[in-house]
């Protein structure tokens, strides 16, 4: 079973301005001459932890991490001006242009998978490879499902504090009632709806309850980022056209591709990574089948590290 590498510094970093009012952290971890690879945290609103480097070998592998606009320590924290999917796109590439790398692979779970999808099939000759867990495509049955009415009925206990900081009256739609307190000027509603809706994605994430997941989601400088931009990107459709990213993943049919996802994945369904592996048959399918959504749980971290052994193997040998 494969784990995790072992820890590693940051060989450099930067504040690499995109624009006012953004600037967004840029890190570089590995071989300085490896195989570029750009890590996209999920989220929205999520950020890079020092753990996000071990995911790949670090004799093999140059390895970006970036914090997405308004996430973890990129600047302005949790701002919503300006911050919309294809401005994060063109984030990444000035990313790259900036680092001086003409081709990479890219690795994102989540909305990391969504962000990796829309920039591949946006600029599908700078990617050398995909490897996505927890496939998220952002349409509305999904975002109903978490956020309304399916997860509810699997965690009816959890459930109860996501929904508690909204009177009754508002909960026929709970992703417009956090949003607008999420946004409004009372700060303790602010807070309370962050928490509440952080929170519920932290419990739900893992098959068996994991404190570590749990209580990186409760820390108040990710709720809040979390929920505000989450929400924001949510109640925006993610600022896509319906159904975007399977129209156009015919664009993805020459870059070799993993998807990893949890056979009993409650944030993300596993009907998600089905949908995606039929518009792009070229990718692997990786069915974890005692996982849920977080890339850390131990199944995930196995079928995570060895995608990233095989596409280091096959974009340098072959």
């Amino acid at each position: 079973m494969h784990k995790l590498y072992p820890p590693i510094k940051a060989n450099r970093s930067l504040m690499l301005s995109v624009g006012k009012p953004h600037e967004i952290y840029v890190e570089e971890s590995g071989n300085s001459r490896g195989l570029p690879v750009l890590f996209v945290h999920g989220g929205p609103g999520a950020g890079c932890e020092e753990k996000h480097r071990s995911y790949f070998d670090p004799n093999q592998y140059r390895i970006v991490l970036f914090d997405q606009r308004g996430a973890g320590r990129s600047r302005p924290h949790a701002t919503l001006e300006r911050n919309t999917t294809m401005e994060l796109v063109a984030d990444m590439e000035r990313i790259r242009i900036e680092l001086g790398i003409d081709k990479w692979m890219l690795f994102g779970g989540s909305w990391g998978s969504t962000l990796s999808l829309v920039y591949a099939e946006t600029y599908p000759e700078r990617v050398l490879g995909l490897v996505l867990r927890g496939i998220f495509l952002c349409r509305p049955q999904e975002i109903r499902w978490f956020y309304q009415e399916g997860a509810s009925r699997i965690f009816p206990d959890y459930w109860q504090d996501f929904i508690h900081p909204i009177p009754e009256a508002e909960r026929h739609d709970l992703l417009h009632a956090h949003h607008q307190r999420l946004i409004g000027d009372d700060e303790v509603a602010r807070m309370r709806s962050a928490e509440a809706w952080s929170i519920w994605e932290g419990r739900t994430a893992t098959l068996t309850p994991n404190k570590e997941v749990v209580d990186f989601f409760s820390d108040p400088h990710v709720a809040i980022s979390l929920a505000r931009i989450e929400a924001h990107y949510f109640v925006n459709h993610i600022f896509l056209k319906p159904n975007q990213i399977l129209r156009d993943a015919f664009k993805l049919k020459n870059i070799p591709g993993v998807i990893v996802h949890g056979r009993y994945d409650v944030v993300c369904p596993i009907e998600n990574a089905w949908d995606l592996h039929h518009a792009w048959p070229e990718a692997r399918l990786v069915i974890v089948p005692d996982a849920g959504h977080s890339a850390s749980e131990p199944g995930v971290v196995h079928a995570l590290i060895q995608a990233t052994m095989d596409m280091h193997h096959h974009l340098t040998v072959a």
